[in-house]
């Protein structure tokens, strides 16, 4: 069984940064896809961004160019207040191209608070 947790969110300011890191536990995927989904309130969860084994990214067009998806975090720049959610690593065996939905993805982590004040 895989376990992850997610760690290093916090309230900022608008423009601030922040970096989330997801950490696995059990044991591990030679190749799995790994992704952070996003939830704020009255809203629909919707994916941020991907990373293959290969290292290839994808990312949501209301986040490109200010958050970067490495293999264990989530680098968040320029921080806005559309970005306040709870923040969800997801991991899936097997590589991003079988994703089709979020319901893919196998292991999910228990969330972390994202707060951007304006």
């Amino acid at each position: 069984q895989v376990q992850l947790r997610e760690s290093g969110g916090g309230s900022v300011q608008s423009g601030g940064s922040l970096r989330l890191s997801c950490t696995a536990s059990g044991y591990t995927y030679s190749t799995y896809c790994k992704g952070w989904f996003r939830q704020a309130p009255g809203k629909e969860r919707e994916a941020v961004a991907t990373i293959d084994s290969d290292g290839s990214t994808t990312y949501a067009d209301s986040v490109k160019g200010r958050f970067t998806i490495s293999r264990n975090y989530l680098q968040m720049n320029s921080l806005k207040p559309e970005d306040t959610a709870m923040y969800y690593c997801a991991a899936v065996f097997g590589p991003c191209r079988q994703v089709i939905a979020d319901r893919d993805f196998t292991y999910w982590g228990q969330g972390t608070q994202v707060t951007v004040s304006s």
